[in-house]
């Protein structure tokens, strides 16, 4: 694949863009300047340099993302700033999207890709993918908050009830909450309809992926082959 067409691949611009990203000698290969835009190269595994920033080819883009407060999942936000504005340019240009939403003053793990497979695959409720959610509470938690999240509880919009897929006191003010579907507002909605409030929500996995203790809010990085594949299994699979 000609070089051009491999930037333009990664979000570097459109291809006269990446043209001129290498004739001005932005562009380097194994530490050397390539000022070659129509150089036939093997992408797969391919490291290059662009403005001194080393980028890896990838045919798509697998990265998690750790939320902070304040920023809205949307390209085109309404109220507060995108939580793309926090990604670096060829990620947004490449045509990044969400994997689902998290409200605005959520914070946690975001799964982002531009593999419009998986994102079908981890939005289809036949799935059942399990979210998992940390949620800071007004009240203290006891075991009839615990039993009655799990056994269901009615939201004004929906007269079935809806139940949590697992539920743990992980302190007094605290509840990890996991669940299959996603309604809106659903964690902070069935918490007050079991008679209590959300303060705070953070979401900590999606599926097989958990969020990294290592990765700080704001933070991004590449989803591996081992958390891509442990992603891709049904919630009943061997990883």
């Amino acid at each position: 694949m000609q070089l051009e067409r491999i930037l333009q691949s990664q979000g570097f611009g459109s291809r006269k863009e990446c043209r001129g990203l290498v004739r001005h000698g932005l562009v380097s290969i194994g530490g050397e300047v390539c000022e070659d835009a129509f150089v036939e190269l093997e992408p797969e595994g391919l490291a290059f340099a662009v403005e001194g920033e080393t980028w890896e080819y990838r045919a798509q883009a697998y990265v998690m993302f750790n939320k902070p407060a304040g920023y809205e999942v949307s390209h085109k936000p309404k109220h507060h700033p995108s939580v793309f504005s926090l990604l670096p340019d060829p990620l947004r240009l490449r045509g990044i999207q969400a994997v689902g939403r998290l409200d605005e003053d959520t914070t946690g793990l975001l799964i982002l890709t531009d593999d419009g497979q998986l994102i079908h695959q981890l939005s289809s409720p036949k799935r059942k993918i399990p979210k998992i959610y940390e949620a800071v509470i007004k009240h203290a938690a006891d075991e009839q908050l615990v039993r009655t999240l799990l056994e269901g509880v009615v939201l004004h919009d929906d007269p079935e009830p809806i139940a949590a897929a697992a539920c743990e006191i992980l302190d007094p003010q605290r509840l990890r909450l996991s669940i299959t579907s996603g309604r809106y507002h659903q964690v902070k909605r069935m918490i007050a309809a079991a008679g209590n409030r959300v303060e705070s929500l953070r979401r900590v996995a999606v599926g097989g992926l958990a969020l990294p203790a290592d990765l700080g809010e704001g933070e991004w990085r590449w989803i591996n082959a081992e958390e891509l594949a442990a992603l891709r299994a049904q919630p009943s699979d061997p990883v």
